[in-house]
């Protein structure tokens, strides 16, 4: 709207009433203005509200005659906007009063039974063949750092790595046909690390 609503007059009923006048006639406009910059209904409410308080302690603005009034009222609402935007960016985030929920306590019963099948398994192959899928799987070194750590040719490791794994799986075999946890849980027991694919 271009020009002053009607002459200025004194303040009190006649700003409400004024005020009330801007609402009818820009609300609208304003609220969809407001939504299409937040993309929140709820705060474009917020900002339109806080734009009509600013009119109301302005309302000169209103009734001078200078410029449109919609206008004014959209400037008013993209700057309340920006400045919010603006607070909402300095603050650090804000967080949860409630306390954190406990860490859930995974039950290791059965990691602790399975590294006990799996030693138990290893403590039947030989110390050679023990020794290699200790230095491969359970310090993950290389063939070649095997070798050197055991003092024995690569071929020699790689060639009782393959060996011993064979030797293991029949140990698991077997195990699979006693009253062990293997045959109840219908599963083989978990191997640590590497051991894991290479046995099963």
């Amino acid at each position: 709207m271009a020009g002053p609503l009607w002459p200025r007059t004194r303040r009190g009923s006649t700003d409400e009433a004024l005020i009330t006048s801007v609402y009818e006639e820009h609300g609208h406009a304003l609220l969809a203005y407001a939504t299409r910059l937040t993309g929140d209904r709820a705060a474009a409410e917020d900002v339109v509200q806080e734009t009509l308080l600013r009119a109301w302690r302005h309302s000169e603005v209103l009734v001078n005659g200078k410029g449109s009034v919609r206008g004014w009222l959209l400037t008013v609402a993209r700057n309340i906007i920006t400045d919010r935007y603006r607070a909402k960016a300095a603050r650090p985030p804000e967080v949860s009063g409630a306390a954190a929920a406990p860490p859930v306590e995974v039950d290791h019963a059965d990691s602790v039974v399975d590294a006990m099948t799996v030693l138990g398994a290893l403590d039947r192959l030989t110390p050679e063949h023990r020794d290699v899928l200790t230095e491969l799987y359970y310090r993950e070194r290389s063939v070649a750092e095997a070798a050197d750590r055991l003092g024995i040719p690569a071929g020699t490791v790689k060639s009782r790595a393959h060996y011993a794994l064979k030797a293991l799986r029949e140990v698991f075999t077997e195990g699979a046909g006693d009253g062990n946890r293997s045959k109840r849980s219908g599963r083989p027991p978990q191997q640590p690390g590497g051991l894991r694919e290479v046995v099963a």
